[in-house]
């Protein structure tokens, strides 16, 4: 009997517990939604859009390159008489080189002079003997024909002589010399680099959507590791296509290097001025939400958020420049971007944008 009460008393208990718990999952489901300041407007902060000025300025990888190089070359084979560059000093235009030997084609020469000095004779004596009609006008055209072939075999013998001695094709800098003084060398072999480093070139590649903003004249500015200078460098030559591999333009501008302290092969981190835009609508960046089919800002609007689609062109590390969707007098919210929602009622504290 008493295990029966005991059941019962055990029953109720258990009734009374679910009633209770049922009862405040309902509360707990029909209870309204409470804000965070006490039902009130949500706090932001905001600016006012006035119109700025911007300089669009686009920072680029490039390297330095020199005015013009050569590597240094015979163009006939022999052995190596005289070296007449210091390695790593300047030489100027014209200036000899090296000289290979050529006492065999010098014999060649005196050879070739001696036979074009008797088809000389021969074609002399052969004019006479057709003006006395006692030899055919064809006779005669052989002998002019030996003469002229014994001069060009002169010439030929006198351009490979030139060939011997190497001389600089422009004013420069010379690197390190891979041969010595009684080498026989070759064309294959590369005696020397010759670089001309004043001016310098910079090579630089420019996605192709910024094409229309870059003209020849442009000028840009640029550092290289090791020194925070600051060069400056014009643009001169604009690849005329796109790289369909990369969607770049390549372009090459010409800065002054008088004490030679930029080197070719260096890397360069350019800066390269775009439009500059007098009357600019900025806001922060952080007002700009990416969204799915586009981006968008907050402007406060009869004391709400309103969302606004805007489109955008470039930016820099704290303003975007808007191109529409925004104009000078709104106010954009700047704060509290992820909590708001359209037409949620705002109290803004208008902030300065520098």
């Amino acid at each position: 009997m008493k295990k029966k009460y005991l059941y019962i008393a055990i029953a109720i208990v258990a009734v009374a517990f679910v009633s209770y718990r049922l009862t405040r999952s309902d509360k707990a489901k029909i209870a309204p939604p409470t804000q965070t300041n006490g039902g009130g407007p949500m706090e932001v902060n905001a600016v006012v859009v006035k119109p700025r000025e911007f300089s669009n300025i686009i920072t680029l990888s490039g390297s330095i390159e020199p005015n013009e190089q050569v590597q240094i070359r015979c163009e006939v084979s022999g052995i190596v008489r005289d070296l007449s560059f210091q390695e790593g000093g300047t030489v100027q235009k014209g200036q000899v080189l090296l000289r290979i030997d050529d006492s065999e084609l010098q014999a060649q020469l005196i050879q070739a002079q001696s036979a074009e000095k008797l088809a000389e004779d021969n074609e002399n004596r052969a004019r006479l003997l057709l003006e006395k009609e006692a030899i055919s006008q064809q006779e005669y055209d052989v002998a002019h024909a030996d003469y002229e072939t014994a001069k060009a075999q002169t010439v030929l013998i006198q351009a490979q002589i030139a060939k011997t001695t190497v001389r600089a094709p422009f004013s420069g800098r010379i690197g390190l010399r891979s041969i010595s003084q009684g080498e026989y060398l070759t064309p294959t072999t590369v005696v020397a680099n010759l670089l001309s480093i004043n001016p310098v070139k910079i090579l630089f590649s420019v996605p192709e959507k910024y094409s229309s903003q870059i003209r020849v004249g442009q000028g840009i500015y640029f550092g290289v590791s090791g020194t925070n200078t600051r060069y400056h460098a014009d643009i001169y030559a604009i690849e005329p296509g796109v790289d369909a591999t990369t969607r770049t333009i390549r372009i090459r501008a010409v800065a002054e290097n008088p004490g030679e302290q930029l080197f070719p092969g260096s890397f360069a981190r350019i800066e390269l001025p775009l439009d500059h835009v007098l009357d600019a609508v900025l806001v922060p960046t952080e007002a700009v939400i990416p969204v799915q089919n586009g981006k968008q800002v907050y402007l406060l609007k009869d004391g709400k958020a309103k969302a606004t689609a805007v489109e955008t062109e470039n930016r820099t590390r704290t303003d975007v420049l808007i191109t529409g969707g925004v104009d000078i007098g709104d106010t954009v919210l700047i704060s509290g971007i992820m909590s708001l929602k359209d037409d949620l009622p705002v109290r803004a504290q208008v902030v300065e944008n520098e």
